[in-house]
């Protein structure tokens, strides 16, 4: 049943780039926090679409998350859908489990991939070294597939992939590429 959310509406500029009754596509942009959580209260994605929406969206998920059917990292910039009533919130997260609805997107990394396309089908889990971060973890990891496809080169020092996820493990993208010896730029955790 859904719960009355204690998240606060917050009047922040929303970068819309469709909306209609079902659901709404925001561009995010990198720098924002997709739900609120620890040390992260207001200023949120979810605070603003609570604004925005006037508190339409799907119940599903509970309190900490409403309406949000996937999620980006903080730094992570691009399109997120989320859903304002509960039939969409389960439809898009049956397209996503199915994978008839599917995740591209674009990185650029250290060092130029070998294979122009290549798939990192490793299982990720909570590192036990480092809480902040996830790790390739064989026996106590759940399943992760990331396809990359090399888009282009600069020099032989970076390249820009698109990378295909057929699951969606936090950090995936910057986990997988670390693990095949191209890290992404500009980030500090891997």
């Amino acid at each position: 049943p859904q719960k009355e959310t204690l998240i606060k509406p917050n009047k922040i500029p929303l970068d819309i780039l469709y909306d209609d009754s079902d659901l709404i596509v925001i561009n995010k942009d990198p720098g924002v926090v997709v739900h609120p959580g620890a040390g992260n209260f207001d200023g949120t994605l979810v605070n603003a679409l609570l604004y925005h929406c006037k508190g339409n969206l799907s119940g599903i998920g509970g309190v900490k998350r409403p309406g949000i059917v996937h999620r980006l990292d903080k730094e992570t910039s691009g399109l997120m859908v989320v859903a304002k009533n509960d039939l969409a919130h389960q439809g898009l997260s049956e397209q996503l489990q199915d994978r008839s609805l599917s995740r591209v997107y674009s990185a650029f990394v250290w060092r130029v991939p070998t294979l122009i396309k290549a798939s990192v089908d490793m299982p990720i889990g909570r590192s036990t070294s480092n809480r902040l971060k996830m790790a390739i973890m064989m026996t106590s990891g759940r399943e992760a597939v990331t396809h990359y496809l090399l888009q282009e080169r600069y020099r032989d020092a970076v390249a820009m992939v698109d990378c295909k996820l057929e699951t969606g493990r936090t950090h995936q993208i910057r986990v997988h590429m670390q693990h095949a010896k191209h890290p992404l730029v500009g980030d500090p955790l891997y």
